[in-house]
């Protein structure tokens, strides 16, 4: 209901805000409903999330083009302009993301945005696309979620120009640390003006704190901005879009100040709350900045001492130790501090910033801004040089001590973000608490295994310590992993041991009295299936797309061509087969799971149809050119040819619809080589799906 009344106001046309502000104290009782933690999941489950952010966005375009009624700072609990404006703001980010590491905009050798998926463009596309769909299955989105006719319109980022305006500003300003390069009086002047409210009498006698002074200067002629008063004491009037560009122009002046010691660090926190509590949308744009300082590595650490910046020496060690208990509960045994931890514990200024900044935050707020700080935290501390969440998390802990648990879980994500020893750890957990523990290369058989084991039972609460299981924590933390080809090679790693294992199992080198425990080969089958589960289900959630292209256009080909003493197909007939087998169903269900078996709907036909059809194509052609000769393997034959026939077997017969994809003169060459290891049946399947292009292949080959 409360998304039904929301998709009303949608349409933007002439009248528009006219209407926004009569039913604004409406509309921020519905805003402020869907801006709690639980209801974002909930909204995140059912697949509302490009359709709920569409519903906000024409909501944050009037809103923050309209001025405020008086001078007074923002209170979410009260309907505003400004509290309107930020609610609906926040929770757009919450669903967009916007607040995610300054790695994701960097470019690949191509020049395409590597998290090019997550922009506005590609969301507003999601949701025009699930609006036009037509011919739904029985359970679908709009049997979930009825919507108006209007709402049904296509909606294109034009239809928004002051949040593209800003959106490009964000990116800017993570791009580059140069955000004094404005050439915008206008703008200037505003951060200047907000400079003289929150730092009004903050500065030490004779100190004047601006922004880019030859600009302001030059300025002085100019007419103030409608809405900005003389008096200096006031906050500007002025629409919040206007405020959200100045915003980083003034961090990066307090920023500067507080590092030269021209302003407090007391004064710097009490100035970013100053401006919190003014306009709370404005934490997007801390958030973000901070963010991009950290990774600039600029700036230097400040101490903790308890007088200057909080003090985590009364929890630290507890932290740490907690940290360490959780992790060594998941199957990872790591030292979570490598360096030596200095007499007074340090963080980097924009992080100490960002971490007072969320201690002032007061408890009834948390729920509307925890979404934002708590993450923007996360990112600062992933992002720096050194290990940094254990002092967060001793910090945090002292300000809400009910989070506890919660806050060594985030905590023990930190490690993964850049010890590939704890990954590998953590891989092997998963694969050990699903399957059982391997000993001396064969399996063991336990009773905790299974989903449950690698997931966790509900906690228990008489428990004294965090009992987090290997799964779990890896879907926490797996969008960390700084190297995702490292990951899909530890994960093969592990597939390959394991298939080792069930070839021991299955083997008849044993005593006479002994062979009737041999593996029955159903069982080692059905193994072999979940095996690759497992591995696919990791794979998708650590690199989603990208991984599993390069996953058939690189890794498993390289991993098929190399050679040497631990090459595949070094370890015995029975074990090579299996090899081939394992390898073959994590490729095709790792490709099942982020591209589908079929054409669902018009946003998958557009967005990810064309990237199989490549892909698919590419590691197909791998094949034939290896089953004519012209590439020389490395693994053993026995694995190659279990390899291909499973895999084409899959093809064949559970996603048809990849066929008709792949060019003809791979299919034909790809037939041709079957028939040559006489699977003549298996290459006329592979041939009738090929579609009309591939009728006088069939022919041919029916009659030969």
């Amino acid at each position: 209901m409360v998304l039904k009344l929301l998709s009303t106001f949608l349409p933007l046309d002439s009248g528009s805000e006219g209407r926004y502000v009569q039913h604004m104290p409406m509309l921020h009782a519905l805003v402020s409903g869907i801006s709690s933690i639980d209801t974002v999941h909930i909204l995140s489950l059912y697949g509302l999330v490009p359709e709920v952010a569409s519903m906000l966005m024409p909501l944050c375009e009037n809103f923050g083009s309209l001025p405020p009624s008086d001078h007074r700072s923002c209170k979410l609990e009260e309907a505003s302009v400004y509290s309107v404006f930020s609610c609906a703001f926040l929770s757009l980010l919450r669903l967009w993301k916007f607040h995610r590491p300054p790695i994701e905009s960097a470019l690949s050798r191509r020049g395409v945005s590597v998290w090019s998926e997550l922009r506005l463009d590609f969301l507003l596309l999601l949701r025009n696309s699930h609006s036009s769909l037509k011919n739904l299955s029985n359970v679908t989105q709009s049997s979930i979620f009825e919507l108006d006719p209007p709402f049904q319109k296509p909606l294109y980022i034009d239809s928004f120009p002051k949040l593209r305006a800003w959106y490009f500003q964000n990116q800017a300003c993570i791009a580059s640390t140069l955000s004094s390069a404005c050439s915008r009086t206008t703008v200037l002047h505003v951060a200047n003006m907000i400079l003289k409210i929150i730092c009004h009498n903050k500065v030490p006698k004779g100190g004047v704190l601006s922004v880019n002074p030859q600009s302001t200067a030059n300025s002085t002629t100019s007419s103030s901005p409608a809405g900005v008063q003389e008096d200096m004491c006031q906050w500007p009037t002025l629409p919040a879009w206007e405020i959200l560009e100045a915003v980083p122009f003034v961090l990066e002046a307090m920023l500067t100040s507080c590092a030269h010691g021209r302003l407090s660090s007391r004064d710097l926190v009490t100035g970013l709350r100053d401006l919190a509590d003014f306009l709370p949308a404005s934490l997007a744009a801390i958030v973000s900045y901070f963010s991009a300082e950290v990774t600039s590595g600029i700036w230097k650490p400040v101490m903790l001492n308890g007088m200057d910046w909080p003090s985590p020496a009364a929890t630290l060690p507890v932290v740490e130790s907690e940290i360490k208990e959780a992790l060594a509960f998941a199957g990872v045994h790591i030292n979570i501090c490598p360096r030596p931890r200095s007499a007074m514990p340090m963080l980097p200024l924009p992080i100490a910033a960002l971490m007072s900044l969320s201690i002032t935050v007061k408890m009834e707020e948390f729920s509307h801004l925890h979404g934002i700080i708590s993450q923007g935290i996360e990112i600062c501390a992933t992002s720096s040089s050194w290990p940094t969440m254990q002092i967060i998390g001793a910090l945090w802990s002292q300000k809400a001590r009910r989070w506890h648990d919660f806050i060594i879980l985030t905590c023990s994500q930190s490690p993964f973000t850049r010890d590939n020893t704890a990954v590998a750890q953590l891989i092997r957990s998963c694969f050990s608490s699903f399957l059982g523990p391997l000993v001396d290369g064969r399996s063991c058989s336990v009773a905790n295994r299974g989903v449950a084991n690698l997931l966790g039972q509900s906690s228990d609460e008489k428990a004294h310590r965090l009992a987090v299981a290997p799964g779990f924590l890896y879907m926490r933390s797996c969008r960390l992993f700084p190297n995702n080809t490292f990951v899909c090679e530890e994960i093969l790693e592990v597939v390959i041991e394991r298939a080792h294992a069930l070839a021991n199992d299955r083997s008849s080198d044993r005593p006479a009295r002994l062979r009737s425990e041999c593996l029955p080969l159903s069982a080692a089958s059905s193994l072999v299936e979940q095996i690759a589960s497992l591995a696919a289900t990791m794979l998708c959630h650590a690199g989603g797309v990208n991984l599993i292209r390069l996953l058939y256009e690189q890794i498993m080909p390289t991993l098929l061509l190399s050679g040497g003493e631990a090459k595949l197909g070094s370890g015995g007939m029975v074990c090579s087969i299996i090899e081939g087998y394992t390898l073959a169903y994590v490729l095709l269900f790792s490709g099942a799971t982020v591209w589908g078996v079929g054409e669902t709907s018009p946003a998958y036909t557009l967005i990810y149809t064309s990237k199989r059809q490549r892909v698919l194509d590419r590691h197909l052609e791998f094949m034939a050119r290896v089953m004519e000769g012209n590439i020389v393997l490395g693994c053993g034959d026995a694995t190659w040819r279990s390899y291909v026939l499973c895999f084409v077997n899959l093809l064949v017969s559970f996603v048809p619809a990849w066929v008709p994809e792949v060019k003809l003169n791979t299919l034909q060459k790809l037939a041709s080589g079957l028939r040559r290891w006489h699977e003549g049946d298996l290459a006329l399947s592979l041939l009738e799906l090929g579609g009309a292009k591939t009728v006088t292949s069939v022919v041919e080959s029916l009659l030969r």
